[in-house]
């Protein structure tokens, strides 16, 4: 076993970083207490090549592992959990599905520009009334002639109502066989009449990111927009949430991380009967077992990545990764405020924020429920 990690890797990790406490940081307060999703950051981290990095050249990639781009999603999220859901829903839920169920005529009309951070693209799943239990899924859609009729809603939708959103892939009902629905995936594309695209208001968390409702009335869009085949869309779009948990344990591992650095250094400095806070033992325990759970965590994920990137399973790994990150960014986070006491409970410090966006963790892209389905099932319960 090796855990060094490339040059090439160790210099994604510290362009991206140096990025993130340049350009990031003294922006995201600002960013998160107006709600205000940022173009200028998308643009610059397209610019980076951060956006379709595991994609050939050819479809405007970069060309990397998993791995590669896990940290650099993880760099991001140290510093801001909106921006880094910016980055990890474009690329794990709006282009993989492309580009690895879309025909070469596909690939090429939307993969590129998708690699530029001037468009990005949306992933729907979630509807009001289908969440954990995605094939409640009632949106519908129905091939006339050429062209298919789609109906319904979707809601819960990251980078679904920004300015440069160029579409998003659908899952809708189209049919039933056996007596069971056919769920299908289907491109949709912004200003396809009768496509409304609403940003939500008033999040907890991640308010700087973009989450939007989505809403079909008798949209037609050409046959061709099928991404796969016709009663393959539940495989496509599960299949995709592997690759999404990935990132999503991203997330909570730099989310961990970012709050463990700010209660480690807010220790050192804080003095209290004469002393750093640091040098009492409730809170050098506290501090210590933040440590070892993102040492933990971080390893369980590479070892999810590495899978991925050697073609073996990964489906087990990858539900556990994102089931440990998320609720060790959970735990990190409140001890982080724990040890920033009263100051904690305050925007002025940025614990505060990061204390709010880890909530999301243990819901998006499957609850921490969920992953412990999967999880059961896949060991033979």
């Amino acid at each position: 076993m090796d855990f060094d990690l490339t040059e090439e890797q160790q210099l994604i990790r510290d362009t991206v970083r140096d990025f993130a406490e340049r350009e990031i940081k003294p922006v995201a307060g600002e960013l998160d207490e107006k709600g205000e999703f940022s173009y200028e950051l998308t643009r610059r981290m397209g610019e980076l090549g951060l956006f379709g990095m595991t994609l050939p050249e050819k479809y405007g990639g970069q060309g990397l592992d998993t791995l590669s781009y896990i940290i650099a999603v993880e760099e991001i999220a140290r510093v801001d959990g909106s921006t880094a859901a910016t980055l990890a829903a474009h690329n794990s839920l709006g282009i993989s599905p492309i580009f690895e169920y879309g025909t070469e005529e596909q690939k090429m009309k939307y993969l590129p520009p998708l690699c530029t951070g001037e468009a990005l693209w949306s992933f729907g799943l979630t509807e009001p009334g289908a969440g954990s239990d995605s094939r409640g899924t009632k949106t519908t859609a129905v091939l006339d002639k050429d062209e298919w009729v789609i109906n319904g809603s979707k809601i819960f939708i990251t980078n679904g109502s920004t300015g440069i959103t160029k579409g998003c892939t659908v899952q809708a009902v189209s049919g039933k066989k056996d007596g069971k629905k056919l769920f299908t995936t289907i491109l949709m594309e912004t200003g396809t009449p009768g496509f409304t695209q609403k940003t939500m208001h008033g999040k907890m968390m991640w308010r700087a990111s973009n989450t939007s409702e989505l809403y079909f009335d008798d949209c037609r869009v050409p046959k061709t927009n099928l991404l796969g085949k016709i009663g393959e869309g539940s495989r496509i779009m599960l299949h995709t949430l592997d690759g999404g948990r990935l990132s999503i344990a991203a997330m909570g591992l730099g989310n961990a991380q970012g709050a463990y650095e700010m209660a480690l250094a807010y220790a050192k400095e804080r003095k209290q009967f004469g002393k750093p806070i640091s040098k009492f033992q409730i809170n050098a325990f506290k501090l210590a077992d933040m440590a070892l759970k993102i040492e933990l965590a971080r390893n369980l994920l590479y070892k999810a990545c590495w899978l991925k990137d050697s073609g073996k399973p990964y489906t087990k790994e990858a539900a556990m990764s994102k089931l440990y990150c998320s609720e060790i960014a959970k735990e990190v986070s409140d001890e982080a405020v724990q040890i920033h006491g009263g100051y904690g409970l305050m925007k002025d410090y940025d614990v505060e924020r990061f204390y709010r966006d880890q909530r999301l963790l243990q819901i998006g892209e499957g609850t921490s429920e969920i992953q412990r389905l999967v999880i059961s099932r896949l060991i033979g319960c």
